[in-house]
């Protein structure tokens, strides 16, 4: 029976009484969840999650815990199944990661809420989807992966209050607990690491050796090697995968060597360092180290197209002796063996991969720390506004700046084992310095798409074993005759570019395999080069492609 003094609080009785009868209990939450398996310090971080959901005064509930650990896989359950029982009516995901890009968490949403932005300002945008919130009601928002306080309103999040009125709450990830107390969390539920048993079954299960009961030879060694995995799934799963086709002696010395590994920081994250590492050590041919390294170059959670990696491998010298259907078919059987050794995921487009967070943190630190001359220098979506400093004698082989606000390079690139050179998406160039690719080094992929550079300097005919370049978008551009002398050019990918006509001086490139200028309402004159061109005319697009 009801008693409400006024109809305002019968309203909100009735209300609550509904909404107490269509939450789900822990156990049904927990029961629901498929095929997700979740071990013990999941399921308790969980019932603690579900019981924050519920408390109408808690509208932005933290979770905390290592690189690793499964934060990400258990938010995405709580939100699918958090939907399903009713407890929301819409969830809505982003990654936010180490550098966060505002418009593209702004778009996420967006997308996810059926929402068009046309604003040209964060604010304008914030603002549209604040409004959009606002109307809805029961929407839980995930942020994923903060590495440090952000601001909700920058993003377009209603205030507490506002959250409030709208049944709406913020579920987030970290790495740190400190995060989760400048963001002001109501709760701060920590994702343990695995139990020893919860460590051993999901290594068992990954590592497909069966039997491995106290009875079989492996047992012994296969404990010592789960052991060393230190309880984080992401670890656990990687070396029982690169196992799964070792002998004895094999894992023996995986044991030996996870126990007499040095990470570089063992009080930050060393655990998943080694154990990592030991899996790229373990990776059957050198083709796959390779790929795996090429991956790390590119922004964090980003879909990686499998044709770039195709594309970048032939630029670094690679299938040689292979036309482009043999190159394409081996980097995708390559792709094939990263994403079963759980060194790479599945991209969220088809045709792309991506990877986990702390698997890139890892391959990062690990090139970084490479022999001379196989190091890698990457610093993507970092505001960096002047060219960093780099010691010529570290060896860099590849340095990734993409996604900055570099608006002046040095007069000379003094770098002389580089190879792969990515400078895209930094908007504010419009200028490379006459002499910058000057200095003797061994350049074979550049990639400048997305700057505003209306020049290529004289000096670039200095880079006689360029094999790959990548000036798509690049709108400013009006005179590209220097490539001529790049005699070794395999590939010259110019998609969008403005250039009113393309430069004769393309038809001395004998050796290309691959040409792109694809173009919206352009009509090429090809009349320079007819040897091997096929052209294809489709919605009022042109693309050029050479394949031998």
């Amino acid at each position: 029976m009801l008693t409400c003094r006024t109809e305002r609080e019968l309203v909100d009785a009735i209300e609550e009484s509904v909404c107490n009868k269509l939450r789900p209990t822990e156990h049904e939450f927990i029961m629901s969840f498929g095929g997700f398996e979740a071990f013990e310090a999941t399921k308790q971080a969980i019932v603690k999650v579900v019981n924050a959901l519920k408390k109408d005064e808690a509208t932005t509930i933290g979770v905390y815990g290592m690189g690793g650990v499964g934060k990400t896989t258990m938010v995405k359950y709580v939100g699918a199944q958090a939907q399903k029982c009713r407890l929301f009516n819409q969830v809505i995901m982003a990654v936010v990661s180490q550098n966060p890009d505002l418009m593209k968490i702004q778009e996420t949403f967006a997308e996810l809420l059926g929402l068009k932005l046309e604003e040209k300002t964060d604010i304008g945008r914030a603002s549209k989807l604040k409004e959009k919130i606002l109307k809805g009601t029961g929407i839980l928002i995930i942020l994923d992966d903060i590495w440090k306080s952000i601001d909700f309103s920058s993003i377009g999040i209603p205030s507490h209050n506002e959250l409030q009125r709208c049944n709406s709450k913020v579920l987030l990830t970290t790495r740190k607990l400190s995060v989760c107390h400048s963001m002001d969390c109501h709760a701060n539920i920590h994702l343990n690491i695995l139990s020893e048993e919860d460590s051993w079954s999901l290594f068992v299960k990954e590592a497909r050796k069966y039997p491995l009961d106290k009875s079989s030879t492996f047992y012994d060694v296969a404990r010592k090697v789960a052991g060393e995995c230190a309880g984080l799934p992401v670890a656990l799963i990687a070396v029982a995968r690169g196992l799964r086709d070792k002998c004895l002696d094999g894992w023996k010395e995986a044991a030996r060597r996870l126990q007499a590994s040095q990470p570089p920081n063992p009080e930050d994250e060393g655990d998943v360092f080694k154990c990592i590492k030991l899996s790229y050590d373990y990776l059957k041919s050198d083709d796959s180290k390779s790929c795996f390294s090429l991956c790390c170059l590119f922004p964090e959670d980003y879909d990686i197209p499998i044709e770039y990696l195709l594309m970048y491998r032939i630029g670094k010298g690679m299938f040689q002796d292979s036309n482009m259907l043999e190159a394409r078919d081996t980097t995708y059987s390559v792709v094939k063996d990263l994403k079963d050794s759980s060194l790479l995921l599945d991209g969220r487009d088809d045709g792309c991969v991506r990877m986990h967070d702390v698997i890139r943190d890892m391959a990062i630190l690990m090139m970084s720390l490479s022999e001379e001359g196989q190091r890698f220098l990457v610093k993507i979506g970092c505001e960096l506004k002047n060219w960093p400093k780099i010691d010529a004698h570290k060896g860099y082989s590849a340095i990734s700046l993409m996604k900055n606000k570099i608006c002046k390079l040095p007069e000379e690139l003094v770098c002389p084992n580089l190879q792969i050179l990515l400078l895209q998406h930094n908007a504010s160039l419009n200028e490379i310095p006459k002499s910058f690719f000057q200095s003797q080094n061994e350049l074979r992929v550049l990639d400048l798409s997305y700057t505003r550079i209306s020049l290529l300097p004289q000096s670039i005919s200095f880079l006689t074993n360029l094999q790959a370049l990548y000036l798509d978008y690049c709108r400013n551009i009006i005179d590209i005759s220097v490539i001529g002398k790049l005699h070794k050019l395999e590939i010259l990918s110019m998609r969008e570019c403005a250039l009113e006509e393309l430069s004769r001086e393309i038809g001395q490139l004998t050796n290309l395999r691959m040409l792109d200028v694809s173009a919206k309402n352009c009509t090429w004159n090809v009349d320079f080069w007819t040897g091997g061109v096929k052209l294809m005319e489709k919605e009022k697009k042109l693309i050029l492609a050479l394949m031998n």
